[in-house]
């Protein structure tokens, strides 16, 4: 693992139960984490893909913390348990987040906009300020917020999750700034419209969903989980040690069209 890109780090991800962080948890492996915290909700995913990391990676030690991002007691804890079993945190995914295909602006409830928020924004923000206190307190570290293609552009049908991703940006680039003489980077990665879960659900409802965002993408198809994945490990890594305050669109062009 001499090559490797993350060879000996400890790292975590949130939201790792499925979707990017899965994917992302696997490529963290493969490049040569020694640790590897996975943080879900869902504890049936979550331990999937513990084992997944096991299988494909037997030399990194993989655990799985049941973690609800939206509370600060669960954040803290997610970064005590990598602390606790490994003795420092390098490098963090902060992935969890959520949202609602419409309804329109004027349509949006306030329930579900305050759900959008505390995930997207409030479980963002509580798991860099564990994060961050740890790294501060080691001299150095990482971490990647999962951000959006609608951190950057206007998304009818979904203002919460606009508002949302566009937060992210800020909150990124806010802890970029303030760290950056602490040896601290602080990224993004800006999916496009990515073959997770978030997009998927939706087929129940609407079938045609799929093939309408196809159809506006420039490449002519979804992204994957791993192209995400891919651009977080290299972010993460020292390969990347003059980037911080990025937001890496991560889109297939979809935003310069």
């Amino acid at each position: 693992m001499a090559d490797a890109l993350l060879d000996g780090k400890v790292a975590l991800v949130t939201g790792g139960g499925s979707g990017i962080g899965r994917a992302t948890a696997l490529a963290f492996a493969r490049e040569g984490c020694a640790g590897l915290l996975v943080a879900d909700r869902d504890e049936a995913g979550g331990e999937e893909t513990v084992r997944l990391v096991r299988e494909q990676s037997p030399r990194t030690d993989a655990t799985f913390v049941a973690t609800e991002v939206t509370r600060a007691a669960d954040a803290d804890a997610m970064v005590a348990a990598a602390v606790e079993r490994w003795g420092r945190l390098d490098c963090a995914h902060n992935n969890a987040g959520i949202s609602l295909q419409g309804p329109s602006f004027h349509e949006l409830d306030e329930r579900s906009f305050d759900l959008v928020i505390s995930v997207n924004v409030k479980g963002v923000w509580l798991g860099m300020r564990s994060e961050l206190r740890q790294m501060l307190a080691q001299g150095y570290g990482s971490i990647v917020n999962t951000a959006s293609a609608a951190s950057i552009i206007g998304t009818p049908g979904n203002p919460a999750y606009a508002a949302s991703k566009h937060a992210v940006m800020g909150l990124t680039r806010t802890a970029a700034m303030e760290h950056v003489r602490d040896n601290i980077r602080v990224n993004a990665v800006c999916p496009g419209a990515i073959r997770t879960p978030l997009i998927t659900r939706f087929l129940d409802v609407d079938p045609g969903i799929v093939e309408r965002v196809t159809k506006v993408q420039p490449g002519g198809r979804l992204g994957e989980p791993e192209e995400v994945a891919e651009a977080v490990v290299w972010l993460s890594s020292d390969r990347a040690s003059f980037v911080t305050g990025e937001g890496m669109l991560v889109d297939g062009g979809a935003v310069s069209r």
